[in-house]
């Protein structure tokens, strides 16, 4: 036996073919051309395209920054509240007339639907004008806080 006749006991190992016959030459498993063979490889979601057709409602991305006020007429103050009594927010909510707002005071604004027979005083809620005009024609009186 010489030396170019001798053979090895374990085969080397195969080199990775590269080319049309090869296991991951060319494409390298990723098809043809087009963004499925790009790096990254991030597709566009289809779905998008749909919702940004969907018409939206005027002002849909953005809530209001204020909260709006409760809004308690007259007949319900004067079903409530008697002489000479104090119409704020905390008697308000002891009363059950307005909730807490999570854990906070609520805006409250006195509207003038109703009449008003009780004379009672307002102290620290917004009032419209007309119930301003019936509260001081009873004979009640409206505290302003200054700020």
């Amino acid at each position: 036996m010489q030396m170019h006749q001798l053979k090895r006991k374990s085969p080397n190992r195969k080199s990775i073919k590269v080319g049309r016959g090869g296991k991951r030459g060319k494409t390298s498993g990723r098809g043809t051309k087009g963004q499925k063979a790009r790096a990254g490889r991030k597709l566009y979601p289809e779905i998008r395209d749909r919702i940004k057709k969907i018409p939206k409602l005027r002002g849909y991305r953005f809530t209001s920054i204020q909260e709006k006020s409760i809004a308690v007429n007259l007949d319900t103050l004067s079903a409530f509240f008697k002489d000479g009594e104090l119409v704020n927010i905390k008697t308000l909510i002891e009363k059950g007339i307005i909730k807490m707002k999570k854990g906070k005071f609520p805006r409250v604004k006195i509207l003038g639907r109703g009449d008003m027979k009780s004379k009672i005083s307002v102290e620290g809620v917004k009032i419209s004008e007309s119930a301003k005009a019936l509260i001081e024609k009873a004979g009640g009186k409206i505290i302003e806080k200054h700020k």
